[in-house]
């Protein structure tokens, strides 16, 4: 369940202007990163695909900063940072994530966007497209029911991390994580690129590592979860797993 901070009458506005200007900074500085691995790959700037994928992606984040500012600003807060107790093998998961991401981006420059090894015809490219807002959807859905979403796997005593059951909650146990991956496998399609779901893919296998470790490490670890889990028995899929 969601939680809120009470405000306080009289509190100086200037942190929250921090707070603001500092997810901007990160936000552009992404976006800079993510095209430039797009574009240098693609030795062109003239690529449709990638500009329309970074703008849908960039106004995304813009929205959940925005939403997040003002409705939960301890979920932001939680997303910025590394925790003191962040699990060791996810540290090693999100290394071999980014790398794969930076390969899949890669990919997809130099085949849909330099060789055209393999484009993914429009039709492809359509479904790419909603596939992405229904991993958008799923997002963002979970992310307005739990409060304690977190880059990092880390078990949250200084936020009073509790098991949450509503929203997407209430069917699978990782709906981010179901998120993400739908998300994975739909940006080579809307980039154009059909060798790009090999990278895709292989961080489809990694998500799935993580959210049995994961999974595993709540049971163990976080108070009425392993209670939550057997009311809620599926991970990822309903009915499957």
């Amino acid at each position: 369940m969601s939680e809120s901070e009470p405000s306080q009458s009289g509190s100086s506005p200037f942190p929250a202007r921090r707070s603001i200007a500092s997810l901007l900074v990160r936000l552009l500085t992404l976006l800079v990163i993510l095209a430039g691995v797009l574009f240098i790959s693609a030795g062109r700037l003239d690529w449709l695909q990638a500009w329309l994928f970074i703008l849908a992606y960039g106004v995304f984040l813009l929205i959940y900063g925005a939403w997040g500012q003002r409705n939960d600003p301890g979920q932001i807060a939680e997303r910025s940072k590394i925790g003191s107790n962040v699990k060791s093998w996810d540290k090693a998961i999100l290394s071999v994530y980014t790398f794969l991401l930076f390969v899949l981006l890669t990919v997809a420059g130099l085949d849909a966007g330099r060789f055209r090894w393999a484009v993914a015809p429009a039709v492809l490219q359509a479904i790419g497209w909603v596939g992405l807002l229904l991993a958008g959807g799923l997002i963002w859905w979970a992310a307005s029911v739990n409060t304690f979403l977190s880059r990092w796997m880390r078990i949250q005593d200084d936020r009073g991390q509790q098991a949450v059951t509503t929203g997407p909650y209430r069917w699978v146990r990782h709906p981010m994580y179901g998120g993400v991956i739908i998300f994975m496998l739909n940006i080579p399609l809307v980039l154009g690129s059909i060798w790009a779901l090999v990278p895709g893919i292989l961080i489809v296998i990694l998500y799935v590592i993580r959210t049995a470790l994961e999974d595993r490490t709540l049971q163990e670890e976080l108070p009425g979860y392993r209670e939550y889990a057997e009311r809620v028995r599926y991970r990822l899929i309903p009915g499957i797993w």
